[in-house]
């Protein structure tokens, strides 16, 4: 172990100390089952605190990296091979579990009303301007911002498009990627996704899910190169990918210039210290489109998502559909660039998030 933190940098000790651990975990430095150097023996090497440490280690136990074993240590439980077959999903018992999480209320209505007349006020008659076809560059701009604190994802504002709502960005993905394409979609999914790839006459399969993520063996033998996912909390069986999973589905997007669509909804409400990695921000081949929506996070009624292309995309997509309109109106757009950058988006989503760790609290005391 030769780790290096640099009390200098903005990024808080115990998250270089983790992404060093996690890095090595992945990269086989350590192997499945083996036990991790002591607390005391990381901290000393790494001259931070043990507090530090275990702030670091807890991380990777939410994320599945690791496990602590009582009265011996944490072990590696990520396994880079890990591609045996799991139990099935059984459905009826995660619908309850997904529709049991949902967070109860949306966005304040009094700060959203503020907001929405602090809009009106500042931008006057240009909120009824047109808006430029991959949104507007005030969203545009604060979306970035926000996936680069809160997940860890670097991307420029040329690589964002704004649409209405996650399944006209489907459609978009459809048209750019190619209906000759063969997609892999979960089985069960969100009954809407299956019926775009439908009613676009694309080529798709169903992969079974396990209880981690699409079933090994369904995922190595299906011959489809774009595979379409939500790690974060597949609906309706409320399956989340484990770490393991995120880096088999890497893994498998290395081959023969496969895709991934990773459609990310929700995963503000991780009642993890730390929101899960991004398969975008993971990958190191450039070929993940990330996707998210606010349709949760603010309002059903706020039909506005945005996806994130791979850079390599950008000037593709510019060329065969940079004609599209944006279809989200101006004013909109503003609304939503003013509560992400003013910090009213992240308080809601922290507050729900406090709550949502009491709930599973009580419920363990009771």
């Amino acid at each position: 172990m030769n780790y290096s933190i640099n009390k200098n940098e903005k990024t808080p000790a115990y998250l270089q100390l983790y992404r060093l651990l996690r890095e090595d975990i992945v990269s086989g430095v350590y192997s499945f089952n083996q036990r991790l150097p002591s607390k005391r023996l990381i901290a000393d090497e790494t001259l931070v605190s043990v507090i530090t440490v275990e702030h670091a280690l807890a991380l990777l136990c939410d994320e599945g990296y690791i496990e602590a074993r009582q009265r011996s240590g944490y072990f590696v439980s990520f396994s880079k091979e890990d591609v045996f077959s799991r139990s099935p999903v059984d459905v009826k018992t995660e619908k309850a579990a997904v529709h049991n999480s949902a967070h109860s209320g949306f966005f304040p209505f009094s700060v959203l009303a503020k907001t929405m007349r602090f809009v009106l006020s500042e931008y006057g008659e240009s909120t009824l301007d047109t808006s430029p076809n991959t949104g507007c560059d005030e969203l545009r701009e604060a979306i970035r911002s926000y996936l680069l604190r809160s997940r860890g994802l670097d991307c420029k504002n040329k690589q964002i498009v704004i649409g209405s709502g996650a399944e006209y960005l489907y459609g978009l993905i459809i048209e750019l990627l190619g209906r000759d394409k063969k997609y892999a979609l979960e089985s069960p999914s969100y009954e809407k996704i299956e019926l775009v790839y439908k009613n676009a006459g694309a080529n798709y399969e169903m992969l079974p899910l396990s209880s981690d993520g699409i079933d090994s063996a369904a995922l190595k033998g299906t011959d489809a190169s774009v595979l379409h996912i939500t790690p974060y909390r597949s609906f309706p069986s409320g399956v989340t990918a484990s770490a393991s999973k995120r880096h088999e589905y890497i893994r498998w997007a290395k081959k023969n210039g496969r895709k991934i669509i990773e459609d990310d909804f929700e995963s503000e409400f991780s009642v993890l210290r730390k929101t899960e990695d991004t398969l975008f921000s993971l990958t190191e081949t450039d070929n993940v489109i990330y996707m998210n929506t606010f349709s949760r996070t603010i309002s059903p009624s706020m039909r506005v998502g945005y996806m994130v292309l791979p850079e390599k995309l950008v000037t593709e997509f510019e060329n065969k559909l940079g004609f599209y309109s944006c279809s989200v109106p101006t004013f909109e757009q503003l609304v939503i660039a003013r509560l992400i950058s003013n910090g009213d988006f992240e308080r809601h989503i922290n507050r729900i998030r406090r709550n949502r760790r009491r709930e599973i609290k009580e419920r363990k005391e009771e």
